[in-house]
């Protein structure tokens, strides 16, 4: 854990935060006081970054609202968005063959599933198969037949199970198809299916690299599993009191809850204030 700086001083040069469950409260605000100490660490020489496994279409807004002019990484990595020019900078698409044969596997094992995907792009929609429940207000497309799911590129596919917990088809499905996919569990009802080798880690690493700056200048805070290669990237993580225990097991610290301002609180001892 590091100790407070002194006063104006700032112990780390990139500042990397998940959204939902972290640097969001519930209602998908940012406190003024969270603002003030992302503005204040800022002012001191860092870079703040917003690591989401949301798509740019359903992150764009929300980094509007903040005035927020940096980098993002978004779809868990597979995208490096400049916010300020509104630029779609990297763009990383599941391969979809492979995709299919991994959603059978998975099928093969646990049973039939309900499907959503994200298409890839600064448009890109997400759609939604029948059965599949999205949470929050998040818009959306609904399909009927299966070969809608195939008709344009993707950067992930979203699965649900009629009975299996998250944690449970999460882990059946890196069991069924861990050599074709990757698989994140990044909130309740939300596991994904992902370009094989690709994490936050891999999104944040080019993101870093883009503004000069490594691993050895980072401190991650996040709230589910698949912060877990961020944090395991970062010189320094911190989850969220309301974070999920996997991730709790692995970070370096653990703060407030993101309804609590959990970030502001770490961000203000480093700072010293």
């Amino acid at each position: 854990m590091s100790a407070a700086s002194p006063s104006g001083a700032f112990p780390y040069r990139l500042i990397a935060t998940d959204l939902d469950g972290t640097l969001l409260r519930s209602d998908e605000s940012v406190s003024r006081r969270t603002r003030d100490a992302l503005a204040a660490a800022t002012e001191a020489g860092a870079a703040h970054i917003v690591v989401t496994g949301r798509a740019v279409p359903w992150t764009r807004h929300i980094l509007d609202d903040l005035g927020y002019h940096g980098l993002a990484v978004c779809g868990q990595g597979a995208q490096v968005y400049d916010a300020g020019e509104h630029r779609l900078l990297t763009s990383v698409t599941l391969d979809r063959q492979l995709a299919g044969v991994a959603l059978a596997k998975i099928e093969a094992e646990v049973g039939p599933l309900y499907l959503a995907a994200s298409r890839d792009g600064l448009e890109g929609d997400v759609i939604a198969g029948p059965g599949y429940t999205l949470t929050g207000n998040l818009p959306s497309t609904p399909f009927t037949d299966v070969a809608d799911l195939w008709a344009a590129p993707l950067n992930k596919i979203y699965i649900q199970h009629p009975e299996l917990s998250d944690d449970a088809l999460a882990n059946a499905a890196r069991q069924a198809a861990g050599g074709f996919v990757n698989v994140a569990m990044a909130g309740a009802g939300i596991v994904e299916l992902l370009p094989l080798g690709l994490s936050k880690a891999t999104g944040l690493s080019l993101a870093a690299r883009r503004l000069g700056l490594k691993a050895a200048d980072t401190i991650a805070f996040g709230d589910m599993p698949n912060d877990v290669p961020m944090f395991g990237w970062a010189a320094h993580s911190v989850a969220m009191a309301n974070a999920h225990d996997e991730l709790k097991a692995v970070a370096d610290e653990v703060t407030s809850s993101n309804e609590e301002d959990g970030i502001a609180v770490v961000l203000e001892r480093l700072l010293g204030a």
